[in-house]
């Protein structure tokens, strides 16, 4: 079920989500990377990042809850370790980079480092995770000059598509996504986790940040809503991302106005969800 988005060709509309395929490389150990439609690396920083304190991932019965703190070897380790990696590893595989940072200065900065290299397609801006330390740890897309400023200013250094990540408990997320497409995104990722909290029996939190992000299942209607109502506000593709598990879950995404799916938790329950995923739609295609 090849599509083209971006002036990109896709062998399936299913890419595997940041955060949870790394740069690529558990991919390679349970699959052929030809059997995804692509992939979003681990978010990159302009410095490494050691993450949040153990535990940093939670189960329950709807799906999980993780707080990793977008750990990450940071910017130089990326392009000396990472990007050869990716190019020699994952053929013609569309890839885009995840970039995250706790001002605009920090985003242009990663995006300006990787800019020249080869090996990946694009660019996701993650601005949906409380990274932005200006804010207050509010994420940058609640902030409609900080999304603006980090869009526009990575716009001008590339030419490459820019996505635009955004967050589930946004109350108007399709003004966010036309402000963003405004300001220069070629496409808009929707959805991020939400935030939650899990406690023990004692009523300890059990993530060792206390707090979280909830994905899995019951984050499927939450994004399928979100995807209609961004895809009803913008003439870009949408990526439609949040709970899917199934290529039903898949179609639903696709129905509900997605041009491309991401595939995250359901890869840590299953490391080969995402293929068997795009297998099913394209047997159900033909």
């Amino acid at each position: 079920m090849a599509t083209e988005v971006f002036g990109i060709r896709f062998s399936s509309p299913v890419l595997m989500a940041a955060g949870t395929c790394g740069f690529g490389e558990p991919v390679v150990d349970v699959m052929s990377p030809a059997e995804v439609g692509g992939l979003v690396t681990k978010s990159v920083t302009l410095e490494p990042r050691w993450g949040n304190p153990a535990p940093r991932v939670a189960e329950y019965p709807g799906g999980m809850l993780n707080s990793v703190g977008l750990a990450n070897p940071g910017l130089k380790a990326v392009r000396a370790r990472k990007l050869p990696w990716m190019r020699r590893s994952l053929g013609d595989l569309p890839v885009f980079v995840s970039v995250a940072g706790a001002t605009a200065a920090e985003y242009a900065a990663v995006v300006s480092g990787l800019e020249p290299e080869g090996g990946f397609a694009g660019f996701e801006l993650n601005l949906s995770c409380p990274n932005d330390a200006h804010l207050g740890g509010k994420p940058f897309c609640f902030d409609p000059e900080a999304l603006r400023e980090v869009v526009e200013r990575v716009r001008a250094l590339t030419s490459r598509p820019v996505l635009v990540k955004l967050a589930p408990n946004d109350p108007d997320i399709a003004s966010t996504a036309a402000r963003a497409v405004e300001s220069g995104a070629d496409g808009v990722t929707a959805i991020n986790t939400v935030p939650g909290l899990l406690e023990d029996v004692n009523g300890s939190p059990r993530l060792g940040a206390v707090t979280g992000g909830t994905s899995g299942p019951a984050l499927l209607p939450i994004g399928l809503a979100a995807v209609r109502e961004v895809a009803s506000a913008v003439e870009v593709p949408v990526i439609g991302v949040g709970g899917i598990l199934t290529a039903d879950d898949a179609s639903s995404y696709l129905r509900a106005g997605a041009a491309l799916v991401q595939v995250g938790t359901g890869s840590f329950a299953d490391p080969r969800c995402a293929a068997t995923i795009a297998r099913e739609l394209t047997a159900v295609a033909r």
